[in-house]
């Protein structure tokens, strides 16, 4: 029999074969015409797909705008098979030799049956041509293929293994196991992994990274940190030394390093250089070994003012007003990593925790504030957004911090706090302010209640800013200031800048990052058009002409002030509705 290999993993950021993207397209447009899919997010999330190099499905999911049953329901549909549930899964699976268990799980494929020459499987994509045909080629047997999520097909090749795991063979499995993870314990316990770990963790502070990436590869573990948005490779460690620096990691996140097969979520917290810093540690199983990320908290890095976030004073000034008042809803949107939650924070920041009761509800609770009650979600116990919304109402609170609205319940339970003399602030995935009554609208919540509760949306992206040790001033050519709309913002005769590169910022130009915003204030004229049924570019017109100064050239005014340039401006507003 021929033995199935275990392909090598794409580059981070490589281009998905053209089979695959292919296929997803297809998906992408069944979930349109399945009206699980708005056709702006799809754009967007095929931008996204087409940055990374990530594929569809996977962008979908993380961005919250499909579930993994809907991608199952519609590849059903779309490829003519059965769909599946953990229900109908066998308890116990068929022998496959010839196939590794590793190729199984990397693929989530669960084997289901075997009957004259047929091998019933159940994937995720039943439209991967190469898993069929390397499943014929190991096996023997021909494939036919259903579809269940790819959750319930690892939950199931997990519990069958363990429980399939009987006798003198596994028992001598579990023997090598189990001495493979007290070797790997004391790997980590050694004074060089210790020294590497801490030396790696350490770096943040000069580098000021937001995450640090830990991906392994044939080769070793690469190492990356992400720094003003943008990830930049430092070394590769020994792949001697990759399961051990892993392992290390899961140590001090207090998770099981016998567990290789699952994700895995914790933390950490230490003082890097005198600082407290918490990490949100994150492993996923690969090819060549587990993948971890750390997301870099920094307490005493984040700021927790509206004043020192860089808000233009007039948006400013209309914000503070909108977070005085005694109810409705305030909401801020933009892409992950636009800096939502540190807009939130700030705006609690200004409020008088000790004469108001206020509460929170995150996944997860990034930063503790003082004075104010926090609550972490907790899906696998079943606290989710909504269950914990219902909970804290009866808590008696003034105000209500959404940490992010991601289902019709969670938006409906806001509104009806809202109406119930309660302000609420939280957050949504929108491209600019229009579109996250638009949102709501997709989401179930009926227009009349929207403007009955809905005081405002801000909009926000985060743009590199121009070292300042090294930027370059420069007299810009008319025909480019009439071209960009800077000639609107920039005084006659002065100059541009434009990033040059020195140590201080690593030879790249910029150095931190500033917001830019645009505010919607939601006034009588915009109640009308959102209850009259106006879409998304309708109130972003009206709102231009009520006062509202776009993202865009909130961008450019931060360009004439020489703290940033076109070009990042461009990169950071291309996908909202006014660039």
């Amino acid at each position: 029999m021929q033995q199935v290999p275990a392909p090598t993993p794409a580059a981070p950021g490589s281009a998905v074969p053209d089979e695959a993207a292919s296929r997803d397209a297809a998906l992408g447009d069944a979930l349109v015409g399945a009206g699980k899919l708005a056709p702006r997010d799809l754009e967007r999330a095929q931008a996204a797909s087409a940055e990374l190099g990530n594929r569809l499905p996977d962008v979908l999911v993380q961005l919250g705008l499909v579930s993994e049953a809907d991608l199952a329901q519609a590849r059903a549909q779309l490829h003519d098979v059965p769909l599946l549930h953990a229900d109908d899964f066998p308890q116990t699976l068929p022998e496959l030799p010839g196939v590794q268990r590793g190729f199984l799980v990397l693929h989530h494929v669960l084997p289901l049956a075997i009957e004259d020459g047929v091998l019933s499987v159940a994937l995720a994509d039943p439209g991967d041509a190469f898993v069929l045909k390397a499943l014929r080629l190991a096996s023997g047997l021909q494939p036919r293929a259903a579809v269940a999520t790819a959750a319930e097909i690892d939950k199931a090749l997990a519990e069958r293994s363990e429980a399939g795991g009987e006798g003198e063979d596994a028992a001598d499995a579990d023997v090598d196991s189990g001495e493979f993870v007290e070797h790997l314990r004391d790997l980590a316990s050694e004074a060089p992994v210790i020294r590497m770990v801490n030396t790696l963790i350490g770096r943040v502070i000069e580098l000021r990274a937001s995450d640090i990436h830990l991906e392994p590869f044939e080769d070793g573990l690469h190492l990356r940190y992400r720094v003003d948005g943008a990830l930049d490779t430092a070394e590769v460690i020994a792949p001697r030394l990759g399961a051990a620096v892993a392992s290390r990691i899961k140590l001090l996140a207090h998770l099981d390093i016998a567990e290789r097969r699952l994700p895995q979520d914790g933390r950490i917290r230490t003082r890097v250089k005198g600082r407290e810093i918490d990490l949100r540690v994150s492993t996923v199983p690969s090819v060549h070994g587990e993948s971890v990320v750390m997301r870099v908290l920094d307490r005493t890095a984040v700021r927790l003012s509206l004043q020192d976030m860089g808000i233009p004073a007039d948006t400013l000034a209309l914000l503070r007003e909108m977070l005085v008042r005694p109810h409705g809803i305030l909401l801020v949107t933009g892409p992950t990593g636009a800096g939502k939650t540190t807009t939130l924070y700030a705006g609690l920041s200004e409020l008088d925790a000790a004469t108001q009761k206020i509460v929170t509800v995150e996944d997860p609770v990034e930063y503790q504030l003082p004075g104010i009650v926090q609550i972490q979600v907790h899906a696998q116990i079943g606290l989710s957004f909504a269950n914990a919304l219902r909970s804290i109402l009866r808590q008696d609170p003034d105000v209500v911090m959404i940490g992010e609205m991601r289902d019709g319940e969670t938006a409906q339970i806001a509104v009806q706090a809202a109406l119930t003399g309660h302000l609420v602030l939280s957050t949504l995935h929108t491209n600019d302010a229009a579109s996250a009554v638009i949102r709501l609208v997709d989401m179930g919540v009926e227009r009349f209640l929207i403007t009955s509760t809905v005081n405002g949306v801000v909009a926000q992206r985060l743009v590199r800013t121009l070292c300042s040790q090294c930027k370059a001033p420069e007299a810009p050519d008319p025909a480019w200031l009439q071209r960009t709309g800077l000639h609107r913002h920039l005084a006659p005769g002065a100059p541009v800048y434009q990033p040059r590169g020195c140590p201080a910022c690593r030879g790249t130009g910029y150095r931190g990052r500033l917001g830019i915003y645009e505010l919607m204030v939601i006034d009588d004229a915009l109640r009308r058009a959102i209850g009259e049924g106006a879409d998304a570019s309708a109130l972003q017109a009206l709102a231009l002409q009520r006062g509202m100064r776009p993202l865009h050239d909130d961008g450019l005014r931060r360009v004439a002030a020489g703290l940033t340039t076109v070009e990042e401006v461009l990169r950071a507003t291309q996908d909202a509705g006014d660039a």
